[in-house]
């Protein structure tokens, strides 16, 4: 896709969120950027402790503009980066790019990279919001089906919120682009379509006897 028919940008750009490479691949629309959060669950969460870069892998969920990431309160970026800056990245592999030669092997892929202020979330109404869509940016209605969190778990429990303003995607789509000089040489090429599966769901063995596979999960079974 050109820059002429990108959708209309409605997140800004910056010089952070702007590639020194591959530019033509970045978009600012909320719809692309929504769709890729949204399709995972896992993200990789950078901050700078100590004086040292850490980046560690962690569930997310997106509500509206924000994203919530939780963790133990005695994880270390539960307790250091409360109104930190941090940067959040979450891609998703759709092919393995084969070229005929080295240099132009590849990955289709979608990602987005989130920069931004954490900040701790102590107001309770919020938090139940984010800890709902937690559950549920995993498995979609699990909320509503399982116990809340008592007392004791929330206080285990902390969640870190980051606005969406400074964010961007990008995507890399299409075939093989090997050099024309290249395209007679005897080499395989193409792309290797990369689709996460999930597998039926295997009861717990100490489900009680008659509980029902819920609604939500029975087009996995």
């Amino acid at each position: 896709m050109d820059a002429a028919a990108q959708p209309t940008p409605d997140y800004p750009r910056t010089t952070r969120t702007t590639p020194t490479r591959r530019a033509d691949r970045a978009r600012y629309d909320s719809a692309t950027v929504h769709a890729i959060l949204d399709a995972e669950f896992v993200c990789h969460l950078g901050f700078v402790a100590d004086g040292a870069p850490v980046v560690l892998p962690t569930l997310y969920a997106r509500v509206d503009r924000r994203l919530y990431l939780h963790g133990s309160t005695g994880s270390r970026p539960m307790r250091t980066i409360d109104g930190e800056r941090v940067c959040v990245t979450v891609t998703i592999p759709d092919g393995i790019v084969l070229a005929r030669a080295a240099m132009h092997h590849s990955v289709n892929y979608r990602s987005v990279v989130a920069h931004g202020i954490a900040h701790r979330v102590t107001d309770p109404a919020e938090r139940a919001v984010a800890l709902d869509a937690l559950v549920d940016q995993v498995a979609p209605g699990r909320s509503a089906d399982c116990r809340p969190a008592n007392a004791k778990e929330h206080a285990m429990t902390a969640v870190l919120r980051l606005d969406l303003d400074e964010v961007s995607a990008k995507v890399r789509t299409g075939a093989v682009a090997d050099e024309p000089e290249d395209l007679e040489l005897p080499h395989w090429a193409g792309v290797i379509p990369v689709r996460r599966t999930l597998g039926a769901p295997v009861p717990d063995g100490a489900l009680a006897a008659g509980t029902p596979l819920p609604g939500y999960l029975s087009h996995r079974a």
